[in-house]
């Protein structure tokens, strides 16, 4: 299940809960898509801390998305990672620098307020 989070009018902001579906996928490409309409650059922000798995489907849209967003990375400056789950957190380090385009940074779940602002880009 997915979420999407009040937040400043620039910022995605999401939480994951339970499974995450091919539908729920979608639902973050349109609000995706309304966002960078509106604004050149944003931040992403996602509370994961409920999550527990993704549907291949929606693994593979979430794919073939990237992929077609590959000349726009650039436009994501900042995306905060709420997690309590130490794989989550080890992938954000490990993709930070490997997607230089994007600054990403895990947060613990204490964090949570810390993480909108920085996604927001005020620290």
């Amino acid at each position: 299940m997915i979420e999407v989070l009040p937040a400043p009018d620039h910022v995605l902001a999401y939480r994951l809960a339970g499974h995450v579906s091919a539908a729920d996928y979608d639902r973050i490409i349109e609000t995706v898509e309304e966002k960078l309409r509106g604004h050149e650059t944003v931040g992403v922000f996602a509370d994961m801390t409920g999550f527990s798995d993704i549907s291949p489907e929606a693994m593979m849209k979430d794919f073939r998305y990237s992929l077609m967003k590959f000349r726009e990375w650039s436009r994501f400056r900042r995306a905060a990672l709420v997690t309590d789950k130490a794989w989550l957190k080890a992938l954000v380090s490990t993709l930070d620098p490997v997607i230089p385009q994007v600054e990403a940074r895990a947060f613990a779940p204490e964090e949570r307020e810390a993480a909108m602002r920085w996604a927001a880009g005020e620290s």
